[in-house]
């Protein structure tokens, strides 16, 4: 069923981001390592890329957020993702999968049914990713997907209700569904998908905005609304995917909760 949210709950969340900004963990990909430290610290958040064993558990403990990204997962990095995604569950710490290019891959394929048994607070991820860590089939064409988000709508619901885990499905309207409720985001640009770390960024994005004090469903829809809003802002006065990237941060940046609340679109 639809989730109707407070109308001014995006936007109160974007202020609280703002506010406190928290501390986020990212053990991620090594392709966009650069723009999601960017992203987080234009939008108001305080990036921290410790993937190292024995540092990344402590720091887990500690961190407002954790974001755990399988797209390069070298040995060293995954034994740091296991360890970090342990802590930050024993220690209550909000922290987001991001099962890249699983399904065809089997190193990471494995890693991440691995870490969903650890019960993540939210997965993010494109329709095919999300079927494949379902075992409902997917496996797109490296980190590209060959599905739509509501073709991935019940392998979604099965991960919400199995693992407790809110699960956003990326797409042309994103679908975010915590197994009793669902809303679709209706903001966004193409060029999103034109830069290297677009979907990426966002899960660092995610926890951020899931530190903050109000339900994930809540958090994780504010997180992928002002993300959104932020590129169709950018994509107005991009002239392409390069300017569009810069736009894109300028965007997050300054981007006030009164806009934010204006421009959202949820279905």
């Amino acid at each position: 069923m639809f989730a109707r949210l407070s109308p001014d709950s995006p936007s109160r969340l974007l202020t609280q981001l703002r506010a406190r900004t928290p501390l986020v963990q990212c053990l991620t990909n090594t392709v966009v390592i650069n723009f999601t430290a960017n992203v987080l610290l234009a939008a108001g958040a305080a990036p921290a890329m410790v993937d190292v064993p024995g540092e990344a558990g402590p720091f887990a403990r500690i961190a407002a957020g954790v974001l755990v990204n399988v797209g390069t997962p070298h040995l060293e990095q995954r034994e740091a993702i296991v360890e970090a995604a342990q802590a930050a569950t024993d220690a209550g710490t909000p922290w987001v999968l991001d099962p890249v290019a699983i399904g065809s891959l089997p190193v990471r394929t494995a890693l991440a049914r691995k870490l969903l048994e650890m019960r993540p607070t939210v997965i993010r991820s494109n329709p095919s990713e999300i079927k494949a860590l379902a075992g409902m089939g997917g496996g797109g064409r490296g980190t590209d997907t060959t599905d739509s988000p509501d073709s991935a709508a019940v392998a979604g619901r099965h991960l919400a209700l199995g693992y407790g885990s809110v699960v956003a499905i990326s797409g042309p309207v994103d679908l975010i569904i915590d197994g009793h409720h669902e809303v679709r985001v209706n903001n966004g640009h193409e060029y999103l998908t034109r830069v290297t770390g677009g979907g990426c960024a966002l899960g660092a994005l995610i926890a951020a905005f899931a530190s903050l004090d109000a339900d994930t469903f809540s958090t994780v829809t504010a997180a992928i609304g002002f993300y959104t809003v932020a590129a169709e802002f950018a994509a107005a006065t991009a002239s392409g995917p390069g300017s569009f990237q810069t736009a894109l941060l300028d965007r997050l940046h300054s981007t006030g909760p009164a806009e934010f609340a204006e421009k959202l679109r949820l279905l």
